[in-house]
Formats: C-alpha cells, sequence, structure tokens
C-alpha cells in the first residue's frame, strides 16, 4: 500500500520545480539541473535561486552581493568584491556555451548602485542573473517576479494569484525566486531562502500538481545526522508535521513557503539534484497520508530555552493572573514557547533571544504586576518534539518515550502534549539534548 494517496492528473499535470543555490554552484551543477529539467515535461516552470557555495571555503552569491552595497555605502573600494561576483557568472556562462551579455548587465546593477538604488534591488540580482542565464539555457521564456508577485513593505505576499497565472499561462517559463516588487514598484525581497516561498506562490497560482524542491540533500530524515548516525529517511510527511520539526530546527522547508503549498493543496517533493532519481520526502495534506499506529517521523529539538518559574497560593483562583504576566511579555515584544501550569505555579518557556537584554527587566515588572511568593529564573533547558499522527490515539507511545529517556539516565524537566497529540515535547538539561534525541530514535526507529 502506497504511503500517501496519488492525486487524479499528476500523470498529465504541470510541474513547479525550484533549485536551490547549491545545485546551481557551477556550471557542471547546472548542467545536471538542465538534465533534471528535461527528463520530465511536465517541469514547464522553473523557480532559481542565486548561484551557492562551490566549496566549503566559498561563499554565496547572495552574501557577495550584500557586501558589494555595504563596501559602496562605507565609501570603501568595491571592485574586488564586484569582479569576484562578475567572475561566477562568467565561468557559469562559459561553462553552459551560452551567449549572454555580462558587462551590459554589472554595468546596469553598478549604475543604480551609485544611484542609491535598495539593497533589496541589489540582493535580488543573485537570482535575475541565474534566471536569465536558466532561460537562455533551457530555451524558455523569463518571466520577472517583480512583475507578477507583490510584497507589502514587510516583505509578506500580497496574494494575486489571478494575475500571476495570467502572465505565466502557457508555455515554459523560468522565474527568479527571492523576491517580488512593492505595489509601488520598488523591489521586495523576501527573507532569506526566499526561494521556496517564490516557488510555492508559483505552484499555487499555477494550481501546480507538483511541487519539486531540488536541493543538495535527499529530503527529510527522522533526526539530525550529526547527533544520530544514519537516521532513516522519512518518504511522505504532513505540512503539519514537518511545521512542528522545523519549529525545532529540523531545516527541511522555508515556514512561509509551507503555507502557500498547504492553502493551494500542492504536494511538495524535496529532492536532492545529486540523486536525482531518489524519490526524496513528499509532503502532502492530512487526508493524503496514510499513518501507522504509533508511528512518528521525526525527532528534533535544540537548545536555548529559558524558564521563568512563577509561584503563588491560590493562583488558580486569581482571575487574570496569567493575563498580567503575559502583559508583560508583550510590552517587551517577547512570545512565549511554552506555558504548563499547576494550580499555584506557571512556568513561561521562552527563547532565550528573545530574552537577551531584558530578562531582569521582564522580571522585575512580573514582581511589580503579579506579587507572586516565589519568582525564579530556572537554568536554561533544551526542548526535544517527537512527531507523528501515528502518536494521535495510539496508547503506549507516551510510555515508549518516557522509558527511553529514562534507560539514558535523562532527568525531564518539562512535558508538554496538546489536544491534538501530534507530538510530544520533553524539556531536559542542555547538556542532555543529544542523548535524549538518540535514546528516543533508538526507541521508536532503531
Amino acid at each position: 500500500m502506497q504511503p500517501f494517496a496519488v492525486r487524479p492528473g499528476v500523470e498529465n499535470g504541470l510541474i513547479v520545480a525550484k533549485f536551490g543555490g547549491s545545485s546551481l554552484a557551477d556550471a557542471e551543477s547546472i548542467n545536471n539541473v538542465l538534465r533534471i529539467v528535461r527528463a520530465d515535461p511536465r517541469r514547464r516552470c522553473i523557480v532559481v535561486s542565486a548561484p551557492g557555495r562551490r566549496t566549503s571555503k566559498d561563499e554565496k552569491v547572495t552574501d557577495l552581493l550584500y557586501r558589494w552595497v555595504s563596501l559602496k555605502d562605507k565609501s570603501c573600494s568595491f571592485d574586488g568584491v564586484r569582479n569576484a561576483i562578475k567572475a561566477r557568472y562568467r565561468a557559469i556562462v562559459d561553462g553552459l556555451g551560452i551567449a549572454f551579455d555580462l558587462d551590459s548587465e554589472f554595468g546596469r546593477i553598478a549604475a543604480k548602485i551609485e544611484q542609491g538604488v535598495s539593497t533589496d534591488y541589489v540582493a535580488s540580482r543573485g537570482e535575475y542573473l541565474m534566471g536569465r542565464i536558466m532561460a537562455i539555457a533551457l530555451g524558455y521564456e523569463f518571466v520577472d517576479p517583480a512583475e507578477c508577485i507583490t510584497l507589502d513593505g514587510r516583505g509578506k505576499n500580497v496574494e494575486n494569484d489571478r494575475y500571476l497565472r495570467t502572465r505565466i499561462a502557457e508555455g515554459c517559463v523560468v522565474i527568479p525566486g527571492f523576491y517580488g516588487s512593492t505595489a509601488e514598484g520598488e523591489i521586495k525581497t523576501f527573507s532569506r531562502g526566499g526561494s521556496d516561498i517564490t516557488g510555492a506562490i508559483v505552484a499555487r497560482a499555477l494550481r501546480a500538481v507538483l511541487y519539486e524542491n531540488w536541493t543538495d540533500v535527499p529530503g527529510l530524515l527522522m533526526a539530525d545526522p550529526r547527533i544520530v548516525e544514519n537516521p532513516r529517511e522519512v518518504a511522505v510527511v504532513t505540512y503539519s508535521e514537518v511545521r512542528e520539526l522545523a519549529y525545532m530546527g529540523a531545516e527541511v522547508f522555508h515556514p512561509v513557503a509551507m503555507f502557500a503549498a498547504r492553502d493551494g493543496d500542492i504536494p511538495i517533493n524535496i529532492r536532492s539534484t545529486r540523486l536525482p532519481d531518489h524519490f526524496g520526502t513528499l509532503i502532502v495534506s492530512e487526508e493524503n497520508r496514510v499513518v501507522n499506529p504509533g508511528e512518528i517521523v521525526g525527532v528534533a529539538g535544540r537548545t536555548g530555552f529559558v524558564v521563568i518559574k512563577i509561584e503563588k497560593a491560590m493562583m488558580n483562583n486569581e482571575v487574570g493572573f496569567v493575563d498580567r504576566v503575559l502583559a508583560v511579555l508583550r510590552e517587551n515584544g517577547i512570545s512565549y514557547e511554552h506555558m504548563p501550569s499547576g494550580i499555584d505555579v506557571v512556568s513561561i518557556i521562552v527563547d532565550d533571544r528573545q530574552v537577551d537584554g531584558k530578562l531582569e527587566y521582564v522580571l522585575e515588572r512580573i514582581q511589580q504586576e503579579c506579587s507572586p511568593d516565589t519568582l525564579e529564573l530556572c537554568p536554561p533547558i533544551a526542548m526535544i518534539s517527537t512527531v507523528g499522527k501515528g502518536m494521535i490515539h495510539t496508547s503506549g507511545v507516551a510510555a515508549r518515550l518516557f522509558q527511553a529517556v529514562a534507560d539514558a539516565k535523562i532527568n525531564v524537566r518539562m512535558i508538554n502534549q496538546g489536544s491534538s497529540e501530534l507530538n510530544i515535547i520533553i524539556g531536559v538539561e542542555s547538556r542532555d539534548l543529544e542523548a535524549a534525541i538518540r535514546a528516543i530514535y533508538e526507541a521508536f526507529a532503531g
């Protein structure tokens, strides 16, 4: 039995394929991408990132573009950086054996920078140039996202799928990722990794049967391979399961892109250009995955959580007590991650990056507003999330998890499981993070 439901029309529909920077780092990598695109005639819409690193000591083109702007702003010489960027593209153009006027393109970029153009404009040129080159190499039409993807001032997509669908109505196209334009026509970028978002927006607008996200990893793994040796691959996972794992640091797919694909009910296929025949991981809607009882799809965790423990007798009878605590966090621009509680105690767990430089003041304000009996800042903890739809309505899953952690002689500082039963989150001492992940993984997948 297949672990997912096949959507009707998949064999004939359009596929949007996005290629990341590591897949476009040099001419050899790009030639591999060209072979992948040509292998399936449904890949009629290609989204590209800027060239990434060729080696571990190399720099991404986008980072070089940011440096170009920075040096210009500091009135420093930027010839070396500009020439390095141009040399990267020259090597790609020559290696592909195509004709492309780089001199004119870089002349226009340099002129714009001299005129004081925005940093977003300069940063977007990495994807723009890659898109122009890829369109020539494939013989596809080039579509500038500045013409059809609208962003607000915060870099959030303003949905206009009908216009995008009209602009990319038929034929084969290449569209750069990472940027669009504001309603006023100014270039605006997404956050880093935003080419994923472009691909998802385009897939939703074109009602694609599949969104392929090609990168340098073969898909989602059940655990971080730096912690667990040779973890299993995950063939099929739901949008919500991926969201839970990404929250704990599993780098799979841009979270904003996830929502765009989910809204259009577009399956996402994470695949590797290094293993083009490998299935990878398919991300689908809840109803399109077959679930085995007790099954998990992954375990992930990270350190860096601060615990504020607040005790007060009869807290449960004091209307608005927690509201006042949360108001203090709100006025300081802090969101909480978890809030386990008892009748006389509540623990507020926050990301330590959010309270950096604010913690002492926040504690003072909680003392003033709530007059607790005790207010304690506990040692930092690590949070671990065990995720899987197979845990829902399945007895014995939690017992299995906690037995594994106990056998590893690890003390659990905090437990949280929502009513969805999609995941179980535990807090442990930061030093126990990796040992706990290994223990949980072995209990479910070993």
